[in-house]
């Protein structure tokens, strides 16, 4: 079974910068949809950026142009390069591989001064 594990994640201040990496079990990342998803609390799950097996990316309005989704299938990684950070993107940050329906245990992002 392929498990990924989510990494990156820390205190920021408003307009600085995390990178986050979801590094995969099993080569899983170049034949699937990878997606980055958040969860603030009280808030429901929502996506924030996917890239397709052929390396089309899509982002939610609210991250455009300040995130960027990337993957190395050499090492069977996605990474979330976040820029100019703001307190609403303060959630629970979870990968998840669409092809076998699974999801990382997420990592905490807090944005704040």
């Amino acid at each position: 079974q392929v498990q990924l594990v989510e990494s990156g994640g820390g205190l920021v201040q408003p307009g600085g910068s995390l990178r986050l990496s979801c590094a995969a079990s099993g080569s899983i990342v170049s034949i699937t949809t990878m997606g980055w998803y958040r969860q603030a609390p009280g808030k429901q799950r929502e996506l924030v950026a996917i890239i397709t097996r052929g390396g089309s990316t899509n982002y939610a309005d609210s991250v455009k142009g300040r995130f960027t989704i990337s993957r190395d299938n050499a090492k069977n990684t996605v990474y979330l390069q976040m820029n100019s950070l703001k307190p609403d993107d303060t959630a629970v940050y979870y990968c998840h591989a669409d092809r076998i329906d699974a999801w990382g245990q997420g990592t905490l992002v807090t944005v704040s001064s």
